[in-house]
């Protein structure tokens, strides 16, 4: 593909671990190659702990403290690295920071320029969460920024901590590539599937609450969980006694976090997806982005009301969201209305790959492109 030069455009890019192991990890590395195949010229900051993929053209500099895990006096050595960072930044004429934990660090380092953070979900609440001076050092720099927000949802939160901030909405994307040829798997029609680190927030012990539930109209439902064991060590636990006591061990399984390969052929092989997020005191799902690659799969999928998931499902057409008070009832029902309907899977399936087809990282970046055009 020829790239679309954009000479104007020289983008100080903070960004987090380039890999695909995390949200954040994600979203910063698929924005680095679409915006490089646009002709942005990027100089990209990065934690120490990222590794170096090589890019044609592209200054990857390693100077930010480590996001995942965070390390310990996780700001003080932003600001620490400031002179560094304003050094490597000097001829750009745009800061964006891909992610909201180095919104200070990318406030002190714009100086008068443009500054754009990228709101993914809980952080954006930040000024609230945090203690002083914690809180009032990111309200200030999120407060300096136009918050670009991966949902509405996150949107409004920012909007509910800081009144007034600056925010537009540009959701998340997938990559084409990576779903236009799942390998040919057979499917038995029910199994269901989850990704996603296996921690509170994302809703498992609800999940395997509500298959235990339809057990008893569909015997050999199975449901599969791929994603992290490590993130939360005693929810992992008692998620297991959880399965252990409803007799759910042969039907569910946890397979820690699995390659990318693996993780294609679960998707050829389920029928459903589900991930029923719950908000977590301040602590909510941004987007979801694994209901949107389901989708790109052909999924049907199964999210959350009240959170960035609103944005990854079109309730009744690619899938269903359900109440996060009554999720384990209303995920139930959701889940036997499409294990006793093929017909539905495989239209909400088809409406969603083309709905998911449509939302590319090369159509996320295309916004991004017009929205930091406008602030210069």
């Amino acid at each position: 593909l020829l790239a679309v030069i954009n000479p104007s455009l020289h983008i100080g890019f903070l960004a987090a671990d380039l890999t695909h192991k995390h949200g954040w990890a994600h979203y910063s590395l698929s924005m680095i190659r679409a915006l490089s195949r646009r002709g942005v010229q990027l100089t990209v900051i990065t934690p120490m702990n990222s590794p170096a993929p090589s890019f044609p053209n592209l200054e990857i500099i390693p100077l930010l403290p480590n996001i995942e895990p965070m390390q310990r006096h996780f700001l003080a050595r932003q600001f620490r690295a400031l002179p560094s960072i304003r050094r490597a930044l000097s001829a750009c004429n745009l800061i964006h920071s891909a992610v909201e934990p180095y919104a200070p660090i990318a406030a002190l380092a714009a100086g008068g320029r443009p500054l754009i953070i990228t709101g993914h979900g809980s952080y954006v609440r930040a000024s609230q969460m945090r203690k002083p001076p914690v809180n009032q050092i990111y309200a200030r720099a999120l407060k300096n920024s136009l918050l670009v927000c991966v949902s509405h949802y996150t949107a409004k939160q920012a909007q509910i901590a800081l009144p007034g901030i600056q925010t537009t909405v540009i959701p998340n994307g997938i990559d084409p590539e990576r779903f236009a040829a799942l390998p040919p798997l057979p499917k038995d029609g029910h199994t269901i599937l989850s990704v996603g680190a296996v921690k509170r927030r994302k809703g498992i012990l609800e999940l395997v609450r509500a298959v235990a539930r339809i057990r008893e109209r569909i015997a050999n439902v199975r449901c599969v969980i791929v994603g992290s064991l490590t993130m939360e060590p005693d929810y992992v636990s008692e998620l297991q006694a959880e399965i252990a006591t409803l007799n759910l061990k042969d039907a569910v399984q946890l397979t820690g976090r699995v390659s990318d390969d693996e993780l294609k052929s679960w998707y050829a092989r389920a029928d459903i997806f589900a991930l029923p997020s719950q908000n977590i005191g301040w602590k909510f799902e941004g987007f979801g982005l694994s209901l949107l690659e389901a989708s790109a799969a052909g999924l049907p999928v199964i999210g959350s009301r009240d959170c960035g998931a609103e944005d990854a499902i079109e309730d009744g057409v690619t899938g269903f969201l359900v109440s996060q008070q009554n999720a384990e009832a209303e995920l139930a029902d959701a889940l036997l209305k499409l294990l006793g309907n093929p017909e539905l899977r495989a239209s909400m399936g088809a409406a969603g790959r083309e709905r998911a087809f449509r939302m590319t990282w090369n159509a996320t970046a295309e916004q991004l492109v017009e929205v930091y055009r406008q602030r210069l």
